[in-house]
């Protein structure tokens, strides 16, 4: 018997490259390798800055031999397309805005599989997420929608935050070197491939021990909002960290707060000053590996 949820998730998008190149212009431009991408497996990616601050996090699979699609969240989505475009020049690479012919669904209660693995439903794709038994599934607009009871966007929210999981929203843009979000750790980071825009950056972070902010997750008394700042009781003036992402499910808030890991050896966290409403640490789903 189906224990199956789903939520249409209408702030997401999708944008389309095809071309001949088009996994190879990806490979130059996004965190991870789509230069080896199969038909069996999606791809966590990162879009950064010069200084590797991630503009973007999108999940990208093969569509067909000469198409990969990259479904994010809308609110990223126009600029993110925008940029990439700067950079296609001679590359037989076209970009364009899908989302119109797409519909994004998070499914949850799916037969567990590795994250990231790919299963293909005629033109639609499930690919499996972090977390237990959650999915993102890409479909065509006019398809019905998938089986399963509704799920709420809360506890859409609430799920992602629990699997430690947080995407760049309009208020985090620019905020984040990819691990200040546990990215690497989640599989959204190649470091044997080619450069790309802050490959030096990202790579220094992983290797010189000097990343001294990580994703964590919090219980708090109260919702939180991305890009909230969080602060240390100690230090009133000065943000120790920024929510990522928060969703609240039977009388209980979660949140992922990227924070500076000094601020987690004493004192105590709080939503929007030192005197907001405090936030207790709750243990990662996965190990975090010691620092090089």
């Amino acid at each position: 018997m189906s224990h199956t949820s789903q939520l249409l998730l209408s702030d997401w998008g999708v944008i389309r490259a095809q071309g001949a190149d088009a996994a190879t212009f990806l490979h130059g431009q996004l965190t991870q390798d789509f230069a080896l991408l199969d038909r069996e497996h999606a791809r966590l990616a990162g879009f950064c800055t010069a200084k590797g601050r991630l503009l973007a996090t999108m999940v990208g699979w093969r569509q067909g031999d000469d198409e990969i699609l990259l479904a994010l969240p809308a609110e990223t989505l126009a600029a993110t397309l925008k940029r990439l475009s700067m950079f296609v020049l001679r590359a037989k690479c076209k970009l364009s805005d899908a989302s119109a012919e797409f519909a994004v669904y998070g499914l949850m209660g799916v037969p567990a599989a590795d994250a990231w693995t790919l299963q293909r439903d005629g033109q639609a794709v499930q690919v499996s997420l972090p977390g237990a038994g959650r999915a993102l599934r890409i479909q065509p607009a006019d398809a019905p929608a998938p089986a399963g009871a509704p799920l709420s966007a809360d506890d859409w929210a609430f799920a992602e935050a629990e699997a430690g999981m947080a995407w760049v929203r309009g208020a985090t843009v620019e905020a984040f070197v990819p691990q200040m979000i546990n990215f690497e750790v989640l599989g959204g980071v190649s470091f044997k491939k080619g450069c790309y825009p802050g490959q030096e950056i990202v790579a220094r972070s992983q290797y010189r021990g000097t990343l001294k902010r990580r994703l964590q997750v919090f219980e708090a008394a109260s919702p939180a909002t991305v890009g909230q700042e969080i602060f240390h009781s100690a230090d009133p003036e000065q943000p120790a960290g920024v929510v990522a992402g928060s969703g609240s499910r039977g009388g209980r808030t979660l949140v992922a707060a990227e924070i500076k890991l000094a601020a987690l050896e004493g004192g105590s966290l709080h939503l929007g000053s030192a005197s907001g409403p405090r936030l207790d640490p709750r243990p990662l789903p996965y190990e975090i590996p010691p620092q090089e």
